[in-house]
């Protein structure tokens, strides 16, 4: 079996580091995924689904599964809220039971807890957020993703990881979505099934065959919809203990030559431009720092800012202290009710 700490973060062995690391992208569309793994490893099938299975109980893998380009199939908004400390357990209990939020954090600002609602639409994500603004009685701040420059949270987790990145602005090709795509990601909202043929048991699911749930699967892949299929990791748990979200406040017309430069930073593992809120959040530049402590993650802000230079009028770290929800993006109509079901804050 995987070999797990007891402390705040798993240590993993050669095989799980194959099997999680070799594959946050590029999974197998093959009838039996887990064979080709296998077969790579020198392993059982069996052996393969086991330790994944295992790697998902200790939650080192939140699931094999999609991450979808933002906004094509669904919508989703990234937003804030300033709540008392010694309200924050409570307020943040109250958030993340809202199935339509998929990640929910306290972070080092007075804007505190920060979270992401995914919905079908844009009028089910503004519903959402009103009522968790009514829920909670606390004003609800609303990002929007206004560009992207780099999403990608499939980088290496191996101690050694290689710091050659590539970075592709690619476009999603909408013509590919077909009316039953949503069914199918649905369907995968809370992974692939660990079973030797885990396309046939989403096919029985949808009544589908398994040509057609692979097919589909390749299409939206080819079309960029689907921007990574593959395992996602829960990154604090193999070690990434430093999550940082550095902001800065740059003129409407740099950010474009700014923020590419930053994007191709082995450090940032997210870049994006989202809107300001006049007179509370000046800031429209955002950068995702995952290191393995606090040191290094300033390290590589302090990268950053020589990048950035004077253009920046101003900026912010907000470090994450805790993570109180993350899970897949649920689309279908449920998630626009509170949901029974939560994460424990790590």
């Amino acid at each position: 079996m995987s070999n797990v700490a007891t402390g705040a973060f798993a240590e993993l062995d050669e095989l799980d580091m194959a099997i999680v690391d070799d594959w946050q992208r590029n999974f197998p569309l093959v009838p039996r995924p887990f064979s080709v793994i296998a077969k790579q490893n020198d392993v059982r099938e069996s052996y393969v689904l086991e330790r994944y299975k295992a790697l998902k109980e200790q939650r080192i893998l939140s699931r094999i599964g999609t991450i979808l380009a933002p906004n094509t199939i669904g919508a989703s908004v990234l937003a804030a809220m300033a709540v008392p400390i010694d309200q924050v357990d409570e307020i943040a209990a109250s958030i993340s039971s809202f199935a339509g939020v998929n990640h929910n954090y306290e972070r080092e600002n007075e804007l505190n807890l920060w979270f992401v609602v995914t919905a079908s639409d844009r009028q089910n994500v503004d519903q959402i957020l009103a009522d968790i603004e009514a829920t909670t009685g606390y004003q609800v701040y609303p990002f929007r993703l206004e560009q992207a420059y780099h999403l990608d949270l499939g980088f290496s987790i191996r101690p050694n990881r290689s710091h050659t990145k590539v970075v592709r602005a690619e476009e999603a090709d909408m013509s590919c979505i077909q009316p039953e795509d949503r069914i199918l990601l649905g369907a995968l909202e809370d992974g692939l099934p660990l079973v030797g043929r885990p396309y046939m048991e989403l096919a029985k699911t949808l009544g589908w065959t398994e040509a057609r749930v692979i097919g589909r699967l390749t299409d939206l892949l080819e079309g960029k919809i689907i921007r990574r299929f593959g395992c996602v990791v829960l990154h604090r748990r193999v070690g990434f203990k430093s999550n940082a979200m550095v902001v800065w406040d740059i003129a409407d017309d740099m950010v474009d030559q700014i923020a590419p430069k930053l994007a191709r930073d082995p450090g940032v593992s997210l870049c994006y431009r989202r809107n300001r809120h006049e007179g509370r959040w000046p800031y429209n530049l955002y950068c995702m720092v995952h290191s393995s402590s606090r040191e290094e993650a300033k390290c590589v802000i302090d990268r950053l800012n020589c990048q950035v230079g004077l253009n920046a009028r101003n900026h912010t770290i907000l470090f994450s202290r805790r993570c109180f929800k993350q899970r897949g993006a649920q689309l279908g109509p449920a998630a626009r009710s509170p949901s029974p079901h939560t994460v424990a804050a790590q």
